[in-house]
């Protein structure tokens, strides 16, 4: 074997001190072996030149452990954010869902069932029960539209046009909750969206 030639596996790994090393002088050996050591950060031993250069450990991906899912990570975080809501939500009256409805209401009123569905993502078998409850609490009616009386329509009413301003901090609470700067939140909706219109 000649003098600085690296065998087995650890040639590949080498070859960039190798043509590091070529570039020295002959009396900068020891800089040439420094290189040789910083190659393999793992390994706390002197290499030689002229021995094979040990197996650096390359970290491995389970895609069947548990910490390495992002399923479990989105529904565990949607669990935690959803409970969050819960105080303060509680003394408007309003459960999560029926918080939906109603920021969707307080963008765009009277609107029909399926309009609803589709802005809230709830399904129509729960978001059907869920209207009837908060008409019971006075918050919205079923009325006619006003281009198509044959068509029915969601509208707010005056105490659920008010209640708008009594949730208008609920917004600024839930994000000094979760711990996100803007621009965490913002990239953090891009991603959920993107994987929303991915997989819906």
């Amino acid at each position: 074997m000649r003098p600085g030639r690296i065998q087995g596996d650890g040639a590949n790994r080498f070859s960039v001190g190798r043509e590091l090393g070529e570039q020295l002088d002959a009396h900068l050996y020891p800089t040439h072996l420094f290189c040789m050591q910083y190659i393999c950060s793992n390994s706390c031993v002197n290499l030689d030149p002229i021995q094979d250069v040990p197996e650096c450990p390359v970290p491995q991906f389970d895609p069947l452990l548990l910490d390495n899912q992002i399923c479990r990570s989105l529904y565990s975080a949607s669990n935690a954010l959803t409970r969050a809501y819960r105080p303060l939500l509680q003394p408007l009256g309003l459960t999560y869902p029926q918080y939906l409805v109603m920021l969707a209401l307080w963008e765009q009123d009277r609107v029909s069932v399926g309009e609803l569905c589709a802005r809230t993502r709830l399904d129509p078998g729960t978001l059907t029960p869920l209207l009837k409850r908060m008409a019971g609490k006075g918050l919205l009616i079923r009325a006619r539209a006003r281009d198509d009386e044959r068509r029915r329509v969601i509208a707010l009413t005056r105490a659920g046009l008010e209640l708008k301003a009594r949730a208008a901090d609920v917004p600024e609470q839930i994000a000094c909750v979760a711990g996100l700067s803007l621009e965490e939140g913002l990239r953090l909706r891009e991603l959920t969206e993107k994987l929303y219109r991915q997989l819906g």
